[in-house]
């Protein structure tokens, strides 16, 4: 099993990573058979780039030299192909210099952040066709294996096994979906599945790898790492029923793996983008001390920048706490006033806010000037800011446009501030760099005197309950104050995502940990009557 990491459009690269693949299959592990994950030939997905014909063009041009590699050795490749006039997305078996066949995905999923139907046709039948060793495979890609007919197809032609090729996102829970849905095939014919995924981060998307293969009575009985790319062996023996054996790698669980999805979700963002580094800004607050945990388990704390930058309201709590924190994860740390910025603005807009009162206007400034600071830094040292903000404040637009949601990614976008408190936690239990007082003290943005959180939200515990049923589960007002929580509450938190869905176009791409996540998973007008 190819548990590999592509990059989306680096053609040659990823086919040179799959020709010494096949070729450590056979060398090294004396492979009989090497399947790649969906699409593994362009990287997935690759949206829009498969509506250029040259493109596609390069695709297949890279696609029919693979065979070549293969002497001794079969290769089953996820790639795009034009047969007929249509565009499929295939999983190509090869051997011995020849292309022994083609399968073509059946089942093209259009949901969620997937959008097949929009660049590929739909395969017909499911391919069946003998592998070395006797057995006869049916194979084909993701989807495929969520569905009954195409694996109904493959049993009635007298196939053994299941072969399946995958691009399987990562989001909480995932991978207990992934083998409830195999389970339930295999309950259907007896037949042992090879569930192939691959591993890295994609824009919003992570893939975790995870791949396995589950035998004719429902155990897993080969498990490969998670976030982890590399050859994993597994060998199945033909027989009245298919007998398989390997190894079957621990997975880390709950929060310590959505604390991983992330970090690798950083990591390959910053990397596959060719930054020299990530910065942001350091307030003292849990959002960015977390953000800061993730960047330098991602990147190194060498290559990550953290700024401080105080105001009148800004605490010798958090000033004192950032500090701690830059310090203990060994980042270059920087403390930059914006007061000069501030009072520059003052004199700048003095006459044309004449008699006008003070209001979140002041405030927002403060977030701008930090923002153009962290740009600017940016700019300089080549380095992306990663923006801190969390799924909640992204929700009910508590964040400031061009201040605090400056940025070229931002890791938290789709977690939920209730989760933030339970990350943190998590990362401290490895080593305490978070100060136990960040986690402990009641969450203010301070903008202004004594401002906490609080003075505009429900208690977080309350928000994100409605929040999670409302994005999550597109449950209306009255079904979730039936729920027990209070209808004002409910109306004013849904009002407040209703009125915010200007802000959540023009923030960074953030990284996908739940089953709704804003952006390409949820689609929303701004100008609608809701």
């Amino acid at each position: 099993m190819a548990q590999l990491n592509p990059l989306v459009g680096d053609i040659s690269g990823n086919r040179e990573l799959i020709a010494q693949s096949i070729a450590a299959a056979r060398d090294e592990h004396r492979a009989d058979v090497i399947v790649f994950g969906e699409l593994c030939l362009c990287g997935y997905p690759p949206q829009d780039l498969l509506l250029k014909p040259s493109f596609v063009d390069a695709c297949e041009r890279a696609l029919d030299t693979l065979p070549r590699e293969c002497n001794g050795v079969t290769a089953i490749v996820g790639a795009p192909r034009r047969m007929r006039g249509e565009l499929f997305n295939t999983a190509t078996v090869m051997r011995d210099g020849e292309i022994i066949a083609v399968a073509r995905k059946q089942c093209l999923p259009n949901y969620g952040v997937f959008e097949e139907r929009r660049y590929f046709a739909a395969g017909k039948e499911t391919l069946v066709c003998d592998l070395p060793g006797g057995l006869r495979a049916g194979v084909t890609v993701c989807e495929d294996v969520w569905s009954t007919a195409p694996i109904a197809d493959a049993a009635r032609r007298g196939a053994e096994i299941i072969i399946n090729l995958n691009a399987s996102p990562f989001h909480s829970g995932k991978l207990a979906e992934r083998r409830r849905e195999v389970a339930t095939r295999v309950d259907e014919h007896r037949l042992p599945v090879v569930y192939v995924n691959q591993v890295g981060g994609q824009d919003e998307l992570v893939f975790d790898g995870g791949s396995f293969v589950m035998d004719g009575g429902k155990r897993v009985a080969v498990q490969t790492p998670l976030f982890q790319s590399g050859l994993y062996p597994a060998r199945i023996e033909k027989g009245d029923t298919a007998k398989v054996y390997g190894e079957r790698a621990e997975a880390p669980v709950g929060d310590e793996l959505i604390y991983e999805a992330l970090v690798y979700g950083v990591r390959d963002y910053v990397g596959k983008n060719g930054f020299r580094g990530a910065l942001l800004g350091l307030s003292g607050g849990i959002d960015s001390a977390l953000t800061l945990c993730i960047a330098v388990d991602a990147l190194g704390g060498s290559q990550v920048t953290a700024v401080m930058m105080p105001f009148k309201h800004t605490s010798a709590m958090s000033i004192a706490d950032a500090r701690a924190q830059a310090r203990a994860l060994g980042v270059e740390y920087h403390v930059i006033p914006i007061a000069p910025a501030i009072d520059g603005f003052g004199e700048m807009l003095a006459d044309v806010f004449k008699g006008a009162g003070k209001d979140t206007t002041e405030e927002n400034l403060q977030s701008r000037a930090r923002g153009v600071v962290l740009m600017a830094l940016s700019n300089k040292l080549g380095k992306i800011v990663l923006a801190t903000g969390n799924k909640s404040e992204m929700a009910t637009g508590y964040a400031t446009l061009y201040g605090d949601m400056a940025g070229g990614f931002a890791p938290l976008k789709d977690v939920y501030k209730t989760m933030v408190y339970r990350l943190a936690r998590c990362r401290n239990r490895s080593r305490p760099v978070i100060p136990q007082r960040v986690i402990d003290r009641p969450p203010s943005a301070e903008l202004a005197a004594d401002q906490l959180d609080s003075d505009s939200l429900p208690d977080y515990d309350t928000l994100d309950a409605i929040l999670e049923q409302y994005i999550e589960a597109d449950q209306d007002a009255p079904a979730i104050a039936a729920m027990g929580h209070d209808a004002a509450t409910v109306a004013e938190v849904i009002g407040k995502v209703e009125r915010n869905e200007y802000k959540r176009r023009q923030a960074p791409p953030g990284i996908k940990i739940t089953a709704r996540a804003f952006g390409r998973d949820r689609r929303y007008p701004i100008t609608a009557k809701k």
